[in-house]
């Protein structure tokens, strides 16, 4: 099963969080936040491009992964708590924060919640708020009455573009299991936290130096909807990854890892 290999595990907010470190003791901290349906092993694509310089810290949410799943649902705000509680455990003080999708949504209330906690933000493949609420009706009664299997073959097709699912069968496969690895009240109860979002108004919040990615060819978080992000973040630089669906990450790592990577170094040269 594809999964964060080597997790460690605390409690936070009454919840067993697993989690992992990469990289130097000394260097400053990367929390690192993933999608839905998806654990740590998401970044093992990319870790490797931060773990030189950086503390790396990979977490699997409440409800996914090693991590424990509670009664739902969830919102947003508690599973940026749930985030803010983990630096709290591990006594750290001050992260540069990337996530992806749900990871990201999460880094906004972080930013706007949390400032002090914050070096610098990447949301990626994000979005503030994710209508329509009827299309997340449709996939929890498929996790209902299917499982996280009948899930599976629809989320890979949003998640990457088709050229990649033809041209690389293995990471589709590790990503493969990875998903139906989810527990499936964990899967939906953070579902209804990105059903229930809306966070536009929040972002204007947002002081922190903030890197927007998204990927041209994202079904799942749009363009437009990283636009807002871009637009509503004063002073937030964006990228666009052209060839790339959802899991920009995985799909094109070598150009995310050296998009987040520039942006992350930039600010931390300046601290």
């Amino acid at each position: 099963m594809s999964q964060l290999l080597d997790a460690q595990i605390v409690k936070v907010n009454g919840v067993d969080i697993a989690y992992r470190f990469d990289g130097p003791k000394d260097g400053h901290v990367i929390l690192i936040a993933n999608s839905l349906m998806a654990n740590g092993a998401m970044w093992d694509w990319n870790v490797p491009a931060f773990a030189d310089r950086y503390r790396v810290l990979r977490y699997d949410k409440r409800g996914h992964g090693a991590s424990g799943t509670t009664t739902g649902p969830y919102s947003i705000a508690q599973l940026a708590d749930d985030a803010v509680g983990l630096l709290d455990a591990l006594k750290i003080d001050k992260v540069h924060f990337i996530g992806l999708s749900i990871g990201g949504m999460i880094g906004q209330q972080l930013g706007a919640r949390y400032p002090e906690r914050i070096y610098s933000l990447s949301l990626c493949n994000s979005a503030s708020e994710m209508p329509p609420r009827s299309l997340w009706e449709e996939r929890f009664e498929i996790a209902r009455t299917e499982g996280i299997a009948g899930l599976v073959e629809g989320t890979i097709k949003r998640w990457f573009t088709a050229p990649f699912i033809d041209r690389a069968p293995q990471d589709i496969q590790k990503v493969r299991e990875m998903i139906m690895g989810t527990d499936v009240n964990g899967y939906m109860a953070c579902g209804r936290a990105v059903q229930d979002m809306a966070q536009s108004t929040m972002l204007l919040k947002i002081k922190a130096p903030t890197l927007v990615l998204s990927g041209r060819k994202d079904p799942a978080c749009t363009v437009e909807q990283g636009i807002v992000l871009n637009r509503m973040i004063d002073g937030s630089k964006m990228v666009i990854l052209e060839d790339a669906a959802h899991l920009s990450n995985i799909e094109q790592p070598e150009l995310f890892n050296q998009a987040v990577r520039q942006f992350i170094d930039s600010v931390d040269d300046s601290l």
